[in-house]
């Protein structure tokens, strides 16, 4: 069998790919060697390791691993043969899909048995027969792109539930042809997989995962698009077409199912035609969808009519400039902010998001509201990662004081501004910057045991250091929003594994872990865990 490329390594190229512009011939060293570069070194150093734990490839690698067995995986790591895959480049092949990865694609076993090893398809449902062909191996499994459906999975296929016609090429998008009530139920199966996979705790310590809340609208849902596209070739010349004309390599779009090349969009308004030359780089446009931010100033001037009220409600502008103010309801609250900063992208689903996160704090375990249990309700509310201030300023009617926590100056100031728009005043709601070095020196007058704290980071997650500040404030309720599940999961068992040694005082219970679609058709999901202190 001729030689099979490894991961990262560079496979070789069909020969309508073969001929490469002047600029971007391969450089050889003294000897005819081929010089590597850094980029190459840094690949194939970070090959001799495990992947980063809670990143996508370590994501992966578990979904591997429930498939071959961890016996079979520990053999194949000893004996050094986890990248001797046994497919060659574009090798097409028939498969069975086994299950569904976190990611949103299917896994199937290798039809050679003799050799354990794993293939990753997108756009296939466990049970179906494939053909797949191979473009790239990785650490005992391979990815590839779906030739033909053979035998589908008619129990859950239904194509007619595409309304997309780049669906199957564009890589945005995974579950257009299931049922919504199917794509909600493996989501829950993801956020029960990132807490086995990645807390560390026993089953015991986590509650039953909940059914996971979807979103009002399924389509047409995202108010923020950011297409792309890249810098003219050196080889394009301005002047062989005439103005204003789309050149034949110009894409506008999103990029292709398993590669980071842009495939054209027709839909999209091509509006850098005249000037594409004069882009050196390669360029994200934006899409916004903002209320006119002159129809409501503060929460006093807004129409006192229901007529008024719903023509402005209804009046929806588009934004393309980054730095243009937006504006957007969430319930009856009002929020500014740069069009092009960070603001969840599913209006729809964010007032039953900040709903449940109330309703989690003002009920107990047993399932009463905390001011009619007996005990005292929380007076203190910290917004932790509060950006534009969406929980601070939701939240804000049910709590005496409230601060919200950011390390960006931009966000704020956003903040403060959306607290004024809606008539908070500054003696009950503080934005405060914070050093994550001491985040929670800027608090540190809240009574810990009538506090709440809301986080809500990064796809990162939160560091030690802001575990071991968490830790030593110890508010009475924690409730962790997230986009990535999988760091969650790891932050919420580092919480509780840190105060099992503790013979002493309350400790941290996690109450209740679910789901929120906030990208119907995708695979993503988003997470709401509550941490009580019991």
């Amino acid at each position: 069998m001729p030689h099979s490329p490894k991961a990262g390594q560079v496979h070789a190229l069909p020969p309508t790919e073969l001929e490469l512009p002047l600029g971007k011939k391969p450089r050889f060293a003294k000897g005819g060697h081929k010089k590597e570069s850094k980029r190459a070194k840094k690949r194939r150093d970070k090959k001799s390791g495990l992947p980063e734990p809670c990143s996508a490839e370590d994501v992966i690698w578990r979904d591997v691993i429930a498939i071959l067995g961890e016996d079979v995986v520990d053999q194949a790591l000893e004996d050094g043969t986890e990248f001797d895959s046994p497919f060659e480049f574009h090798q097409e092949l028939e498969v069975e899909v086994s299950s569904i990865c976190s990611n949103g694609e299917a896994i199937a076993r290798s039809p050679d048995e003799s050799r354990p090893w794993t293939i990753i398809v997108p756009f296939a449902l466990p049970g179906e027969r494939i053909k797949a062909r191979i473009y790239r191996n990785a650490r005992l499994h391979s990815f590839a792109d779906l030739v033909e459906v053979i035998t589908p999975n008619t129990a859950l296929r239904d194509d007619n539930r595409v309304r997309c016609q780049y669906f199957g090429t564009c890589g945005g998008c995974q579950y257009q042809m299931l049922s919504y009530q199917t794509q909600l139920d493996w989501k829950r199966d993801v956020v029960v997989k990132a807490y086995k996979n990645f807390s560390g705790l026993a089953e015991s310590s986590v509650p039953p995962i909940q059914a996971t809340i979807g979103s009002p609208l399924q389509y047409e849902y995202r108010t923020k698009l950011t297409p792309h596209f890249e810098a003219p070739p050196k080889s394009a010349k301005e002047n062989s077409i005439p103005s204003g004309t789309k050149p034949e390599w110009l894409k506008i779009g999103f990029n292709r199912a398993g590669t980071s090349k842009t495939m054209d969009i027709e839909l999209l308004k091509k509006r850098c035609f005249r000037n594409i030359y004069t882009y050196k780089k390669g360029v994200s446009l934006l899409y916004r969808d903002s209320l006119p931010v002159s129809s409501v100033s503060k929460t006093s001037d807004i129409p006192n009519t229901l007529d008024a009220l719903s023509a402005s409600l209804d009046a929806h502008v588009c934004i393309t400039d980054h730095k243009a103010t937006a504006r957007e309801k969430v319930g009856d609250s009002t929020f500014e902010y740069k069009a092009g900063s960070f603001f969840q992208n599913n209006n729809s689903v964010l007032v039953p998001l900040t709903n449940y996160v109330r309703d989690a704090i003002l009920r107990t375990s047993t399932g009463s509201i905390t001011a009619d249990s007996g005990s005292q309700p929380p007076t203190h509310l910290v917004d932790a990662y509060c950006g534009a201030g969406l929980f601070a300023i939701t939240l804000s009617p049910h709590f005496q004081t409230v601060a919200g926590i950011e390390l960006s100056e931009d966000s704020i100031k956003a903040a403060k501004n959306n607290a004024e728009l809606n008539g908070i005043p500054k003696e009950k709601i503080s934005f405060r910057a914070g050093d994550a070095a001491d985040i929670f020196a800027t608090v540190s007058d809240f009574p810990p045991d009538r506090t709440v704290l809301v986080i809500d980071p990064p796809r990162k997650g939160c560091d030690d250091n802001f575990i071991r500040q968490l830790l030593d404030f110890r508010c009475a309720t924690v409730v962790y929003v997230s986009c990535n599940v999988h760091t969650q999961a790891r932050d919420v068992g580092k919480i509780l594994r840190a105060m099992e040694g503790e013979e002493k005082g309350r400790k941290y219970v996690l109450e209740s872990v679910r789901g929120f679609d906030l990208f119907p058709q995708t695979a993503h999901v988003e997470s709401v865990a509550v941490l009580r202190l019991a």
